[in-house]
This record gives C-alpha cells, structure tokens and sequence, in this order.
C-alpha cells in the first residue's frame, strides 16, 4: 500500500484549513472550504483503488479471476461530489444574503453577528 495519496490528501486539506483561516472574504472562505471537501475525494479515491482491479461487472470473467474494484468507494464518491456542491451552492447563496443585508462580505466587519 502506497502512503503517497494519503499525504495529498492530507495536504490538500491542510491547505484549504489554512486559506479558511486566513480568509477576509465569505466568498474565499467557502472556496477554501470546497478545497478542503476535495482532500475527501482523494482519500476515496485511495482507499478504493486496487492494482490491476477492473469494474465490478462480472458477466464476461471467471469468478476470483482478476482482482475488483469496490462498488461501495465509487458510490461514497459520488454522494461526496454531490453533497459538497450542495453545500457549496447552499453556502453561497448565504454569502449573498448576507452581502445584500449587511452590505459586505467581509467577516471582520460583519459587527452585528458577533454574540
């Protein structure tokens, strides 16, 4: 087992906490954000890969013939991309509410929703 896609995706997200601590714009911060959700799809992708392993249609080939690829990581994966752009889409509509009542989108001059 090979530690090289572990370590991208650590860095990968990594990176994105980093741009989200450092961020003085909602709308960056959400990017960010999306980068960080992008380290989970490296992680699946190697948790899921396998050496010489083929889709898991097995009609054409003899049974325990050739190594499979996990149906379940490649379904994780996809529910991965499609709640991440939900929350993306959800997060920038939020951005934009909060432009349009407060006049910016900056977190340091967003006063009122301190508690």
């Amino acid at each position: 087992m090979h530690v090289l896609p572990y370590l991208v995706a650590g860095w990968i997200f990594l990176v994105g906490c980093y741009g989200l601590a450092t961020s003085r714009h909602l709308v960056h911060a959400v990017g960010c954000l999306s980068v960080c959700q992008a380290a989970t799809y490296v992680l699946l992708l190697a948790v899921g890969y396998r050496t010489g392993g083929t889709a898991p249609v097995n009609s054409d080939m003899a049974p325990r013939s050739r190594p499979l690829v996990d149906p379940v990581v490649q379904a994780l994966a996809l529910t991965d991309v499609v709640v991440g752009a939900t929350v993306t889409a959800l997060l920038l509509a939020l951005v934009i509410q909060v432009a349009k009542r407060h006049g910016t989108a900056d977190p340091d001059e967003l006063s009122e929703l301190r508690g």
